[in-house]
């Protein structure tokens, strides 16, 4: 059964923000477009065997999620220098106004874990269970995750506050 059709409409609908999810999470915009390719051609080959269970956003975020962390575990992955210029990061899903870059930068130098949260949930613009259904954990996981990160931007960013008043 061809589903070419199907897949179009998603790479129309969310394209773009798998684009943005993946060069966040893998640094490197190269990368994330091969990564959002794959995601598609995954989605094609998977798409009459979907059960349906999740919606479209999250089912095609689970699986650029677990794209990108195939990618980071390669061996050269490891022993390339990746820092995206925060001048190059793809604009939010929402609206976040900040007068600086450090609010970003502090995400962007948080754990490979906590930072998927954070982008999926706030950057993305997810709910709570669409982010633990694209990241396969618990509802719970999510909550504790988002915790830590939350936790430690505080800490990071306390100064970038105390200017802020």
């Amino acid at each position: 059964m061809d589903h070419r059709n199907d897949v179009n409409r998603l790479m129309q609908q969310h394209g773009s923000q798998l684009l943005r999810l993946c060069v966040l999470l893998l640094r490197d915009a190269d990368l994330a477009q091969d990564a959002v390719q794959e995601t598609f051609l995954r989605a094609w080959r998977k798409y009459g065997t979907r059960r349906g269970e999740a919606s479209d956003k999250t089912w095609l975020t689970a699986i650029a999620v677990n794209l990108c962390r195939d990618y980071r575990r390669g061996a050269w992955f490891r022993h390339i220098a990746r820092e995206t210029d925060i001048a190059d990061l793809p604009e939010p899903r929402v609206d976040f106004t900040f007068p600086d870059s450090t609010v970003i930068t502090e995400v962007m130098r948080l754990p490979d874990r906590l930072r998927e949260v954070i982008l999926l949930r706030y950057y993305q613009n997810m709910t709570q269970n669409e982010t633990a259904a694209a990241l396969h954990i618990s509802d719970r996981a999510v909550r504790l995750r988002l915790q830590r990160a939350n936790a430690i931007l505080r800490e990071r960013l306390k100064e970038w506050y105390k200017d802020e008043g």
